[in-house]
C-alpha cells in the first residue's frame, strides 16, 4: 500500500477509541521539549508511545533516531529495537503505523515487535526514559461497562474521569529516575473534579516544568472540542515554579515567552493558577458580595416583554440577562419578571392577585411538572430561587456568564438579574466603578483565562466560583487620584488607559513584579542521569 493511499484513509473522527491525530508542528515540538532531538546521542534513550494511532509521534521518533545513529555512528536497527516501544488498542491502526515504517525506514527488520496490539492500561511495560503522545480522551459515560469496574481499580480514577487521567497515571509510574513525559491533551484535569487525585499524584511525586496552553490552537488534524494544552513533567523532585504560556497560533512555537507561576501543592491547583503577590484581596474579602440572578425553572412563563398586558403590575421587576449585554453595550430587550414572592420573602397568595392567579393557573401544569415542585406540590408557582426585590434597586455590577464584552456593566438600580447573569454588590457607586474598570483590566482578565475553563470561541467564564479566587488592589486603599483616573477610562471604555493604571496601582501599593521570561534555550547535554 502506497504511502499516499495511507494517509487519504486516515480515520480523523474520535471513533470509539477517542482518537484525535496530532498535527506534525506539535509532534515535533513535544520531542524538542523532552530533548528528543537527532543531535544528541540517542542510541540508549529508551522512548514509549502509549497511543501510536497510526504513527504521527512513532514516525518522527524513529526519524529522529536514524539521524541520530547517522551523526553518532550507531546501529540504528539495535536502537530502534531496544529503545522504542509504542503501544495502540486498535490492530487496524497498528497495521498502517507498521505500513508507514516499512515504507519510510526500509531498513528496519521486523518494526511490528515495538508497536503492541493491547490495552496499554492493562499491560505490563518496562520503565523509559520518556513518554509522549496524544492519550485517548474518552468520557466516563462512553467508556465500555466491561472496562469500567477494572479502570476505576486505578488510584487516580475519581468521580466521572475521563480515560486519559489513567493514561498519565500509567505513563507517568513507567518513568526512570529523572525521566520525561510530556502530552498534547484536554487541560480539564488541572481544574476540574475529575482531575483531583492526579493533580496530587503529580504535586506530590513529580515536577511539573512546564504548561502551554493550546486552547485557541488547531492542535488536532481534525476541527475538536479538545481545550488542549502540553505538560512537561519530570520524575524528580519538584520545582519551586512551573514555565505557563498561552499560545494562539502553531506559529507561536517558535518565540513562546512563559510566566512563572509557583508549583502547585495537593489536590488544589489554584495557587498555581491564580498567583498573586501581597497587598491583594479577593473580592469578597473587600465587603463586596458576589450572587447570581435568579433561575425561575420556567423562564418562558415567568419573564416576557408581554407581562404588563397579563398580571398585576406590583408583582413585576424589569429583568435583565445575557442577551441584553453584547457587544460592550447594555441594551434592555422590554423583558418582565413575574415575581412570586412578597418583600418578606413568602409566596404571595394569588388571591389577592386574580390577574396573576389567572396566568399563572393557565400554566400550572407545565409548573407542576418541575423536580422541585415535585417535592412540595403546595409550592407550584414558586421560582427555583427565591427572589430578594431589593435586588433591583441596589447598584451592583452585572456580569455575563460566556460573554465576548470587553466592557464590565454596572447597573444603578434599574434591573434584577436573571440566572445567567452575575452580580457584585457592595460599596458606593464609585467603588464598583473602580472594581468594574480592574475587572476589565488584563491583570484580572490574566487570573480568569488561568483559572477557568473556556468555552468555544475562548471565552472565559464569569462564574461565582472564579470570581472568588480572583486577586486584585484593595480598592478602598487606591488613592482618590487614581480611582478618579480609572473612573473615567472606565466611563470611555479605554481598557489601555485602564491597564495603565492598574500597572500603576500594583507598583505603587503591591510591589508587584515583572514574571514574564523569554523562552528558554534547548540544553546542550542529554542525560537523565
Amino acid at each position: 500500500m502506497s504511502l499516499n493511499r495511507i494517509q487519504d484513509n486516515k480515520k480523523y473522527g474520535g471513533g470509539q477509541y477517542g482518537v484525535v491525530y496530532t498535527k506534525p508542528e506539535v509532534v515535533k515540538f513535544i520531542l524538542d521539549e523532552v530533548g528528543y532531538m537527532a543531535s544528541f546521542n540517542l542510541s540508549s534513550v529508551t522512548i514509549m508511545e502509549p497511543s501510536c494511532g497510526e504513527g504521527e509521534f512513532l514516525l518522527e521518533i524513529v526519524s529522529r533516531l536514524k539521524n541520530s545513529s547517522q551523526l553518532f555512528n550507531f546501529d540504528f536497527n539495535q536502537a530502534y529495537h531496544n529503545c522504542v516501544f509504542a503501544s495502540e488498542i486498535d490492530a487496524e491502526k497498528v497495521k498502517v503505523c507498521c505500513e508507514r515504517l516499512k515504507i519510510e525506514f526500509p531498513e528496519l527488520i521486523n518494526v511490528e515487535e515495538n508497536i503492541i496490539v493491547e490495552d496499554y492500561l492493562l499491560g505490563r511495560h518496562n520503565q523509559v526514559d520518556i513518554v509522549v503522545g496524544n492519550p485517548p480522551y474518552i468520557r466516563y459515560e462512553d467508556i465500555p461497562v466491561q472496562k469500567l469496574a477494572i479502570y476505576k481499580s486505578f488510584p487516580t480514577f475519581y468521580y466521572r474521569a475521563d480515560i486519559y487521567v489513567l493514561f498519565y497515571e500509567k505513563s507517568l509510574s513507567l518513568l526512570k529516575p529523572n525521566g520525561k513525559h510530556c502530552f498534547v491533551c484536554s487541560n480539564r484535569w488541572m481544574r476540574n473534579k475529575y482531575g483531583k487525585l492526579l493533580r496530587k499524584l503529580v504535586a506530590e511525586n513529580y515536577s511539573i516544568d512546564k504548561i502551554i496552553n493550546m486552547e485557541n490552537v488547531d492542535a488536532f488534524q481534525k476541527n475538536v472540542l479538545a481545550y488542549p494544552a502540553i505538560t512537561l513533567i519530570s520524575n524528580k523532585n519538584r520545582n519551586d515554579s512551573v514555565l505557563y504560556a498561552n499560545i494562539n497560533k502553531i506559529d507561536d512555537f517558535l518565540d513562546i515567552e512563559y510566566e512563572m507561576l509557583p508549583s502547585p501543592e495537593g489536590e488544589d491547583w489554584t495557587s498555581m493558577f491564580n498567583s498573586f503577590d501581597k497587598g491583594l484581596s479577593i473580592i469578597e474579602e473587600q465587603g463586596f458580595k458576589i450572587g447570581i440572578g435568579v433561575a425561575t425553572g420556567a423562564d418562558k412563563i415567568f419573564i416576557s416583554t408581554a407581562l404588563k398586558d397579563k398580571v398585576e403590575e406590583e408583582l413585576l421587576l424589569p429583568v435583565i440577562g445575557a442577551r441584553d449585554l453584547s457587544g460592550d453595550c447594555m441594551k434592555w430587550g422590554g423583558k418582565y419578571f413575574l415575581n412570586p414572592y412578597s418583600k418578606d420573602g413568602q409566596l404571595v397568595v394569588l388571591d389577592k392577585y386574580p390577574r396573576a392567579k389567572e396566568y399563572l393557573e393557565s400554566h400550572k401544569e407545565q409548573l407542576i411538572s418541575r423536580h422541585k415542585v415535585r417535592k412540595n406540590p403546595s409550592r407550584w408557582y414558586a421560582t427555583i430561587d427565591s427572589v430578594s426585590p431589593t435586588l433591583m434597586t441596589k447598584t451592583k455590577i452585572l456580569l455575563p456568564d460566556i460573554s465576548g464584552n470587553n466592557y464590565v456593566f454596572v447597573d444603578e438600580g434599574n434591573f434584577y438579574p436573571q440566572h445567567n447573569i452575575y452580580y457584585i454588590i457592595g460599596g458606593n457607586l464609585s467603588q464598583l466603578r473602580v472594581l468594574a474598570a480592574i475587572l476589565m483590566s488584563d491583570f484580572v482578565r490574566k487570573q480568569l483565562n488561568n483559572l477557568t475553563n473556556h468555552m468555544n470561541g475562548g471565552y472565559a467564564r464569569w462564574q461565582s466560583q472564579y470570581l472568588r479566587k480572583l486577586r486584585i488592589p484593595v480598592i478602598s486603599a487606591i488613592s482618590d487620584n487614581l480611582s478618579d483616573k480609572i473612573m473615567k477610562y472606565y466611563e470611555n471604555k479605554n481598557i489601555e488607559g485602564i491597564n495603565n493604571c492598574v500597572d500603576e496601582i500594583l507598583s505603587n501599593e503591591c510591589d508587584n513584579k515583572d514574571k514574564r521570561v523569554k523562552k528558554q534555550p534547548k540544553q546542550l547535554v542529554f542525560s537523565f542521569c
